[in-house]
């Protein structure tokens, strides 16, 4: 990953549409033919020697390329295959591993508190698993270069519990299983990013946020709890990263207050899940 020129411990994936040098987000001007960067965001432009090229395609297919992303895709996909071995075939995923780790009120009441973060791993059929690791691949990857392996882990997992916290408020006695919780996240995470971009919330971010919610709402079956819950719960990570506004999240390592806010959603999402089932025979 390339670091901004003008401060080297920032990763960064953008670039000056001028000079092609590296620059992060707080580097960076918005202008009608790309983004600038301090150089030549106005005024007086002054002279560079040509810079070195960086070459993106090839470092996004390389074996570098995303590996927490890759993980936990295969993470998914091999204990989907276990869940359809202990199961009744492809579509029917089941067995003492599902039986275990799926997300179910009760259980979760009567001291079961992993099944908030591992129902995250379990996928019911086979589209639902195709459609949740396109998308983890999709929106993953490019998420997981501008915060970086650590912040994006943590990002995944804290999403992962507020999703299933909104499931639980949402419909506390259904079985839940599926990563959409964590995917939401992401989705919230890349908000976060856009936003601070660009200046604006009305992005490419948003508009998939609305029509995977509406999907949400409108198909019934679906866990809009969960979906809803690990949006927050990736929107209020990354505002952590980003220290609440005082810096950007695009770049930078864990610190003091993004594993702080990590501890408080995690925190939270367990306890509302307690809250929600308390009362659950």
């Amino acid at each position: 990953m390339p670091t901004c020129y003008r401060h080297p411990d920032r990763e960064t994936g953008l670039s000056c549409s001028e000079c092609g040098r590296p620059i992060c987000t707080e580097c960076m001007t918005a202008a009608p033919v790309g983004i600038r960067c301090p150089d030549h965001a106005g005024g007086a432009r002054r002279s560079f020697p040509t810079p070195r090229p960086i070459v993106r395609a090839q470092r996004q297919m390389g074996s570098t390329y995303a590996p927490v992303t890759k993980a936990l895709i295969a993470l998914n996909l091999l204990i989907y295959l276990v869940t359809v071995v202990q199961g009744n075939g492809i579509n029917s995923p089941a067995g003492s591993l599902f039986d275990k780790t799926a997300l179910y009120g009760p259980l979760v009441q009567q001291g079961d508190w992993w099944r908030l973060i591992t129902a995250a791993f379990l996928h019911a059929s086979v589209i639902h698993i195709a459609f949740n690791m396109f998308a983890l691949w999709v929106i993953g990857g490019p998420v997981e270069q501008y915060l970086g392996r650590a912040r994006y882990l943590g990002l995944y997992l804290v999403a992962g519990l507020a999703g299933s916290a909104g499931a639980l408020v949402q419909a506390p006695t259904a079985v839940t299983v599926g990563a959409s919780g964590a995917i939401f996240g992401i989705l919230g995470a890349l908000l976060i990013l856009e936003w601070q971009a660009t200046g604006r919330l009305a992005g490419q971010a948003m508009t998939l946020i609305v029509i995977n919610l509406a999907i949400s709402f409108s198909i019934p079956g679906i866990s809009w709890g969960g979906h809803v819950g690990g949006l927050i719960g990736g929107i209020l990570a990354t505002l952590a990263f980003a220290r609440w506004g005082r810096g950007h999240a695009a770049y930078g390592r864990l610190g003091l207050a993004g594993a702080a806010g990590l501890v408080v959603i995690a925190v939270a999402s367990v306890a509302i899940a307690y809250w929600k089932v308390r009362g659950l025979a």
